[in-house]
């Protein structure tokens, strides 16, 4: 179950516990509170494996870029000096040569900045999960913390 489902059911058994008469407080079940806590503290390795997976293939991506770019120079550097013997030759082998290190650059740029805003987007996600958990178990704890004072 995600965890704001998991939130929920933690909701649920508090509004339906059992009020004690000529109070606020309420009579709740703790093996239902303590199997709903088990399952959400499974639930979140998951959300953090998702990170971790996410950031390892943003570094995946930029890595595969810049071996692209490293290769793309290479050749390009090999190319040039097979062509250094005639002038017009090498003029051109180096403009292509500079012509392929940008693109490559650009290409790693392009790659680079698409892993970083699919990382960024996933964490924000993420962010956000967790930000509606917390506030859910804060709300769940000052219900409790309420009920139990009066």
């Amino acid at each position: 179950m995600d965890i704001m489902g998991l939130i929920d059911r933690l909701e649920d058994v508090i509004a339906n516990g059992r009020k004690i008469p000529l109070s606020a407080s309420v009579v709740l079940q703790e093996h239902k509170l303590y199997d709903i806590i088990d399952e959400l503290r499974a639930a979140l390795p998951d959300e953090l494996k998702q990170a971790r997976w996410i950031v390892k293939e943003r570094q995946e991506m930029i890595d595969e870029a810049e071996k692209e770019r490293n290769r793309i120079i290479e050749e390009a550097m090999i190319r040039a000096e097979a062509m250094a013997d005639e002038r017009e030759v090498v003029k051109l082998a180096e403009r292509r040569a500079h012509e392929l290190i940008e693109a490559a650059q650009a290409r790693e740029r392009e790659i680079r900045l698409g892993a970083e805003d699919y990382a960024d987007e996933m964490l924000a996600n993420l962010e956000v999960n967790l930000g509606k958990l917390l506030t859910a178990v804060q709300r769940g704890r000052d219900r409790l913390q309420g009920r139990l004072e009066r």
